[in-house]
Formats: C-alpha cells, structure tokens, sequence
C-alpha cells in the first residue's frame, strides 16, 4: 500500500479507531457469549454463505456457532479502513445476486442493510476520439430505455434498434435458469442407481430442468448456444458497433480466467445479469457502508436467531468420529468444538485437501478436487482521493458534486473486443496486461459516509494478471506496485489530473487475494464458473447436493451449487439439506 499524502484529518483520523462493520476482534458477534464445547452444527468461516447458512440452521432449530479466522465477519464481502478516514469495500464492492429469499426470510432491511441502486449503471469513455483531435464519446446505459438507445445510436442506429430484443431474450433466459438457483442440482447418481427416497429427492432437480426448458420453448437451440459459445460470437450475432459489445463482454470475463473468445464464456454474462435488486432484474447497486454492512445485517439477522458467531478462531481439522462421520472441529489453539453437523463456508481445496483427513476421503474425490480450476485473473485495488475524477468525455461540475456517470461502473480499455483479448492474451503468456480492463467504481458517489468531506474511494476491479508470473517469478512488491502504476496511467488517459488525486492505495493481486481472504488462486468465486465446474459438476460430479464423502460434512460456500458472487444461495441451499438429513440422525 502506497503512503498516504499528509492532510490534516487525515492525522486525526489515524488516531481513531478503524471503523469495520463487524470488526470486534476475538469477539462473539452479538450478545456476550463464550464459545461452547457442543453444538449441533458448526459453521467453518463467516463469509455471506456460512452466516446465510448459520441463520437457516438456526431458524430449524440448531444450536449453532461459526467460527471465523479473521478478526471480523464478511469474508470477501468486508468494509475496511486500510487507509484512515477511507472506509473500502476491499474485496467485493457490488450487490445484485443475493436471493430474494434471502432478503425476505431474514428480514435484511430490519436488521440494518440498506442498498443504494445506480441509475445510469454502466459507463464507457472512449479515448481513439480525442486522440484524433475530435470530441471524445462514451457510452452511458441506464434504465431508461430510450435514453440508452439514444446512447447507442452514437455509434450504431442498428443496434439502437435490437438492444431491447437482446435485453428481452437475455431476461426469458434468466427467467428459465433463476429457479435453478434454488433447488439441489439433480443426482444423477441418486436418480439411476439410488435407494427409492434418494430417486424421489432426485425427481426435484429433474422437474426444475425440465421446467428450465419448457420456459425456453423452441428457442432452446439458442439458448443453449449462448450458455457454450464465446461472448464475442454471442454478441457478434446480435451487435455491431465495439463499444457496446466491449462494455457487454466484461460481465461475460469478469473475475474469470477467460477471454472474449473463450467457448462457455456466455454463461459468466448470464451469472451476472441474473439478480435483482429492489426489485428490479438485472439492477446492480452499492451497500450503504460498504459491503461489510450487508455481512453484519447477516450477522445480526444469525444471532437475533440464537446463532453464535466469532472470530479470530481459526479452524485447523474437520474431526472425524472412528466410523468416519463428521463430529466436530479442532481450532488452531487446540480446542476441540463437537458437532454433529460441519457446513464449511471454505473453499473446496481447503475443505478437502487442508481440513479433512485425506485417508477417510475417496482418492478419486481428491484428485477432483486438486484439480478443481480456481485460477484467476484479477488484481484490485481501492484507492483514496482527495477529489472526484475528472474523465474527458464528460468533465465535471463546477461545484465537484457527482454527475451520473460517476455512480455507475466505468469500463476503461474497453473500446473494442480485441483489447479485451489481448489483454487476456497478455496474462495467458504469464504477463500482467500491458493495457488492462478496469472496472472502476465510486461508490462514495452514492455514499459520502465512507470518505472525509469532498474525498472519494475509488474500486479499481481490474484483469488480467496471472497468479504466478513467466518463469514460475512470485508477485514481490515492485511488481506489484509496477502493475498499480500502470492502471493509474490507464486511468489518467481517460481523466486527466487521476494521479495528482491519489492520497494512498491498496494492491491485492491473486495471491494476495488468497491469503488474505481464502479464496482459492486469488479466484472470487472459489472457482472457475465453467461449464464444467457448474450445476451437478459442482464442485465435482456426484458430489454437487453439498454432501461431501464424509457424513455431516457439508459444503456450503461459492464452490458448491451455484457458485460465486454475493449471492447466499449456497449457504441456504446447503442449510435446507443438512436440516432434511439432521432429522435422520
């Protein structure tokens, strides 16, 4: 993290206390507790999923703790003040797949979370205009469909015109798939070869299918080509001017070691347009007080429940009882918490290769797991600036106050579909980007209370950059600082006056994305969201109903069904099964 430029309340803010929504270190989150010997079920990590599936448990009727490494709930979903008087979402920084289940059952809204929706959404200054000595343009879509129209038509009257259908056949599809979501993956296994009961548990994942595809009717072929093609032949169908297939593609490989022109790639696009926000389908929006106030509405929904939750107890061994069921875990410190049930929040490598003891797991099931693709290609990094930026196409007010663009996401080096492949390309040959995508967000735009008055945190969430570099060279410092400062030149391109703004900056490259917050290659979804990685493959084929080898072991987090994003629906999904198979106990 680069210093900090001296300032005034900058001084006074490093003397106070770092404001982190759920930051009581070593603490119960709640109601004053002590840890317990015994518990129903144990939750391994606080991420969304472990407190989602804390809650549900505990509204079946468990007595259950989580118990979390770092000094504070959220996992990736987490406001930090790394740099005084800034307060970042550090890792994810957008809201818009969490189910709507999720915000009702749990009665988000009356324990403290409050969403700011953005309207416009998405921004695309273009530099090749004012490099030629022309007016610079941009592309600037919001909900209002003939504004956005009227945005397209700048370089496209034909794709003006078949924008709604596209955003009509996108919607039908997710209509089809959003069911899906919610519901087990259908057990091949347990439908062919099962006893009667698990054939009848089966039957749910094949009716949920089977309605997938009478929503989908006779279009299906064409369905099923925009879940397999690369984004850029999906788009090419559809599109013709680059900047709205460029500014399109980025949901398609974002956070994903994929290019444009990668086949499978159309389901990443789908994955994030399929939420909803207030709502709206499709709506992303930012969380007041950062993401770590979503994670501590979850935390206060799971203990106004009766779940226990702390942190700073690091998980260190599943135990396993002599007839190989789960019956526990052990921490770092030695103290042993029994359990009958074990959801673990962690990763699939973590879960499998690091807690379990690999002599009572499958050596089929492990090498699955070792082989789970978890790379990633993504570096982020927060910075703190003393003024908005200023970008070409669109200047700034006179009085400094946000414009609409600046709530948006702002797509940099996006201007045509080939500088998002070279950029991949670059990462492919172990070379960060030499011109990387950037999605830069503000969302102090929305939410002043997370920066000093007339300051600004600014999300650079930005690809590709491989987790190790060419010739097997590990990520030190200097090349970590070296890629930040290319970014800034990126971004100092399209708003001049962006560096001169800096007052410091946080880097987090894939590994340490992975250390410092779990997630597997540095991949924010604990893995890769390819066509084989997902549904009844997730995290492997015939383990993907959150059960693992191990009876009352249970995958709840991104690497199960059905996958990443702040989403909860595994850690509900993986709550539902495990409260179903508690009963049989």
């Amino acid at each position: 993290m680069m210093a900090a430029r001296p300032r005034r309340w900058l001084r006074a803010a490093a003397a106070a206390l770092l404001r982190i929504p759920g930051g009581c270190r070593g603490c119960h989150v709640g109601a004053a507790a002590s840890l317990k010997r015994e518990y129903d079920a144990v939750v391994i990590g606080a991420g969304h999923n472990g407190l989602v599936a804390a809650a549900y448990l505990r509204k079946g009727g468990l007595k259950t703790a989580v118990l979390e490494r770092r000094h504070l709930v959220g996992g990736a979903a987490v406001t930090e003040e790394i740099i005084p008087g800034f307060r970042f979402s550090r890792a994810s920084y957008l809201l818009s797949l969490l189910r709507p289940q999720i915000y009702a059952e749990l009665e988000l809204k009356r324990h403290g979370l409050k969403v700011l929706p953005r309207d416009p959404y998405s921004y695309t200054p273009l530099l090749e205009d004012a490099r030629a000595g022309k007016a610079p343009r941009s592309l600037l879509l919001g909900n209002n469909m003939a504004d956005t129209q009227s945005q397209i038509a700048q370089f496209s009257v034909k794709d003006a015109q078949a924008f709604p259908k596209y955003e009509a056949f996108m919607n039908r599809l997710v209509s089809a798939i959003d069911p899906l979501l919610d519901t087990c993956p259908l057990d091949v296994a347990g439908f062919s070869q099962g006893s009667l009961l698990q054939k009848l548990r089966a039957l749910r994942g094949l009716r949920a299918l089977i309605r997938a595809g009478f929503t989908l009717g006779k279009q299906l072929p064409q369905y099923y080509q925009v879940l397999t093609a690369p984004i850029s032949k999906i788009l090419d169908l559809w599109f013709e001017s680059e900047p709205l297939k460029a500014t399109l593609a980025t949901d398609a490989v974002i956070g994903a070691m994929a290019g444009p022109h990668t086949p499978g790639s159309g389901y990443v696009l789908l994955h994030h347009v399929m939420g909803e926000l207030e709502g709206r389908q499709g709506a992303w929006g930012y969380v007041a007080g950062g993401m770590g106030a979503l994670s501590q509405s979850l935390a206060n929904a799971a203990t106004a429940l009766g779940a226990e939750i702390f942190t700073e107890k690091a998980v260190a061994q599943i135990l396993l009882s002599s007839d190989g069921k789960a019956q526990g875990v052990c921490l770092q410190d030695g103290t042993e918490v029994k359990s009958r049930l074990v959801l673990s929040n962690a990763s699939p490598q973590l879960t499998f290769l690091e807690l379990t003891p690999q002599e009572q797991l499958p050596p089929e099931f492990v090498q699955r797991i070792s082989q789970f693709d978890s790379r990633s290609p993504v570096t982020k990094i927060n910075v703190a600036v003393d003024r908005l930026p200023d970008f070409r196409a669109a200047p700034n007010a006179r009085d400094g106050c946000p414009l609409p663009h600046h709530q948006c996401s702002i797509h940099l080096n996006c201007e045509d579909i080939q500088l998002l492949h070279q950029a991949f390309e670059d990462a492919c040959q172990g070379r960060p980007s030499s011109r990387p995508m950037i999605e830069l967000c503000i969302p102090s735009a929305l939410d002043p209370s997370l920066a000093p008055p007339g300051c600004h945190v600014v999300s650079l969430f930005t690809q590709y950059t491989p987790y190790t570099l060419a010739g097997g060279k590990q990520w030190d410092d200097r090349e970590r600082e070296d890629y930040a400062d290319r970014v800034f030149d990126c971004v100092e391109a399209y708003a001049p006056g962006f560096k001169a703004s800096v007052v410091g900056r946080d880097v987090l490259t894939p590994p340490d994305l992975e250390r410092i917050f779990g997630l597997p290659g540095g991949n924010i979804f604990h893995g890769a969201m390819s066509l084989d990685q997902l549904y009844f493959a997730r995290p492997v084929p015939s383990y993907s109903s959150y059960r693992s080898p191990v009876e009352g072991l249970y995958l709840c987090g991104s690497g199960a069904h059905p996958g990443g994003g702040v989403m909860g629906a595994a850690g509900r999904n993986a709550a539902r099964m495990a409260l179903e198979d508690f009963k049989k106990l």
